[in-house]
């Protein structure tokens, strides 16, 4: 666990300090592999196209571990799949993209880069907010929940399931996209209950835990499965409009988007930090135990 987290630390700082880093994607070899099983379908073409790149994952770190200098070589692999599975562009970059735009038409336009199977990001704060929580779930907190549970492996199943389930430049017929689809959502279940109750404890809990349980109410058994965690977009939606509904008369102000981006950039921060702090405790009481 101790050389998870000095990897995470070591990828998010080189992320942060050169973003294009994220742009290392060259994930040509997976894709033709998927155009390799054409003659299957269902599910299982999707256990056929995860089951090989999961496997020379898992061979390689066994081989590390069994090699001159094996923590070196660990973490070098470790990092270099993290660089992978934060793409496939840095989180931050976009966020700074937007908030560097001149005007709210370019704003918008930044963006759509946060957005999932072509949907639109509309310039308002509350839909915005939606947005950010999603894509800093799918590009930084479900690989970290998966990283640190599993190791590089955990990390590239998340990353490759999501390619799966979402990327329409991957053509499967419609019950591998399907079942690609729900493992996809599956495995974005827990990260994503996890960061709702991790926003709750950086911004307005009441608000955040309200708006998660009344989702649950609502909503029909199993449904995130095919649908998605829509419990995170709700609990985001809920801090953005009672931090709007907050300000005493000055409901404009506290409603622009730009505002509201920074805010919430700050909130997500926080949470990223109180993840990683848990893990480095965990590490300590391991060294102590």
């Amino acid at each position: 666990m101790a050389l998870r987290l000095l990897a995470a630390l070591i990828a998010l700082g080189l992320l942060h300090w050169q973003p294009r880093l994220a742009n290392w994607r060259n994930d040509g070899g997976f894709r033709r592999w998927v155009a390799q099983l054409n003659d299957t379908s269902g599910a299982g073409r999707v256990v056929l196209a995860l089951l090989l790149p999961l496997a020379l994952c898992m061979l390689a770190a066994w081989l590390l571990r069994h090699s001159p200098l094996p923590d070196l070589l660990q973490l070098l692999f470790a990092l270099a799949v993290l660089l992978f599975c934060f793409g496939p562009h840095a989180f931050e970059a976009d966020l700074e993209a937007i908030l560097a735009a001149q005007d709210n038409a370019g704003r918008e336009a930044a963006a759509q880069a946060l957005a999932e199977d072509g949907e639109h990001v509309p310039w308002r704060a509350v839909e915005l907010g939606e947005a950010t929580a999603y894509a800093a779930l799918r590009r930084r907190f479900g690989v970290l929940f998966w990283f640190f549970l599993l190791g590089p492996v955990g990390a590239l199943l998340y990353r490759l399931a999501r390619a799966l389930g979402h990327d329409e430049a991957l053509r499967l017929d419609a019950d591998a996209r399907g079942t690609a689809h729900q493992l996809a959502n599956g495995l974005d279940w827990v990260p994503a209950q996890l960061m709702v109750f991790t926003l709750a404890l950086v911004g307005h809990w009441d608000a955040v835990v309200g708006a998660w349980n009344h989702w649950h109410q609502q909503a029909l058994p199993n449904s995130w499965l095919n649908e998605g965690p829509g419990f995170l977009g709700a609990a985001a939606r809920a801090d953005i409009q009672i931090d709007i509904e907050g300000g005493e008369g000055y409901a404009e102000e506290r409603s622009d988007p730009l505002l509201e981006l920074r805010r919430l950039r700050g909130a997500l921060l926080r949470a990223l930090l109180a993840w990683l702090s848990v893990v480095a405790l965990i590490v300590i009481g391991g060294w102590l135990g």
